[in-house]
């Protein structure tokens, strides 16, 4: 549900500027895409020009050999910055599955087999099912949305993702009463995952959301980026994509869907739960043990020498998603 009016969590030694959390006029009328040549600006309530793929740094040598996915943009859910370069985006991730390094999912994943492929969606609903990845793609209109990313590590990017709220998915599959918290587990085949082997977290990869996350507006069920079927190494065939989260709450290469009546244990939390909490909101006055996260380095801008960027509370998106957390303590609820 759309929040009516700006909203801000207010923590204990919380310094963050009201001004630098987006202001729901400039995030509802962005305009990214300008389909004539004869479009020139968009004069909506906040008085924001339209921007053209270009001026989000254009989509930089896609994959030629890989499945289109049409998809119209959704312009409430783009920010206005540079896209980032599509080769950094593929060749610079997190997927342990595949290795620990930043470039072994691109050098490693090419093992994982995303065609043909299933998810199971079950537990505390009415309609469980057992979807093909092609029924999905179908199931509700594409979107292409921006997203602002943060990694817990440090660095962010700019994404244009494509998929649908994975709130589609979840009034055809109708929750009881009981589904409190809904689980995603990923794909762990030691035949398609070398990574598999390394046992850094207890495989399968799971993690988990409360189900007022799952239906915000903003969480989107992902099948594709930069107007292209996800790469192996971003998340084929399917995952889900929080941005106002740290980057691992985000599976990827998702086989089961579980709405659940009480809190799933999460990998990482699981592995270290002073480190990982379960919630993991991108919060700049919350460190992780082993760094600040007051500050991020975008990928793609000049390396480690461009200067650091302060990091938004709610990775800039508190507008949608602020009113879910107040009343907790976000120190303790990290």
């Amino acid at each position: 549900m759309l929040i009516k009016r700006e909203q801000r969590i207010i923590l204990a030694g919380d310094d963050i500027a009201a001004s630098e959390i987006t202001p729901r006029a400039v995030f509802e009328n962005r305009r990214r895409v300008l389909q004539a040549a004869g479009a020139a600006s968009l004069a909506a309530a906040g008085g924001v020009l339209g921007m053209s793929r270009a001026a989000f740094g254009a989509y930089a040598s896609p994959n030629p050999k890989a499945q289109k996915l049409a998809a119209a943009t959704n312009a409430k859910f783009v920010v206005p910055e540079k896209v980032t370069p599509y080769q950094d985006v593929t060749t610079y991730n997190n997927f342990y599955e595949f290795g620990t390094g930043k470039s072994d999912p691109s050098e490693n994943a090419g093992t994982l087999r995303p065609h043909p492929w299933r998810v199971s969606v079950e537990g505390e609903v009415k309609n469980p099912k057992v979807y093909d990845i092609d029924e999905l793609l179908k199931l509700a209109p594409l979107e292409e949305r921006v997203y602002r990313h943060r990694c817990v590590e440090g660095w962010s990017m700019v994404i244009p993702w494509v998929g649908y709220p994975l709130a589609e998915l979840i009034k055809r599959v109708q929750p009881t009463s009981n589904a409190k918290f809904v689980q995603f587990i990923t794909l762990a085949d030691p035949s398609q995952m070398p990574g598999i082997a390394d046992p850094i977290l207890n495989w399968p990869y799971s993690e988990g959301l409360r189900m007022d996350e799952a239906v915000n507006p903003l969480t989107l069920l992902t099948m594709g980026v930069y107007g292209q079927v996800l790469p192996n190494q971003n998340g084929a065939p399917i995952r889900v994509v929080l941005p106002w989260k740290y980057g691992f709450k985000s599976a990827k290469s998702i086989v089961k869907i579980r709405f659940v009546d009480k809190q799933p244990p999460t990998s990482w939390n699981a592995y270290a739960p002073n480190e990982y909490g379960f919630y993991s909101n991108v919060n700049p006055t919350v460190d992780h043990p082993r760094w600040s996260q007051a500050t991020e380095r975008r990928i793609g801008e000049d390396g480690f020498f461009q200067p650091k960027r302060k990091t938004l509370m709610f990775n800039g998106y508190g507008n949608l998603v602020a009113s879910m957390y107040q009343g907790m303590d976000l120190r303790k609820y990290f």
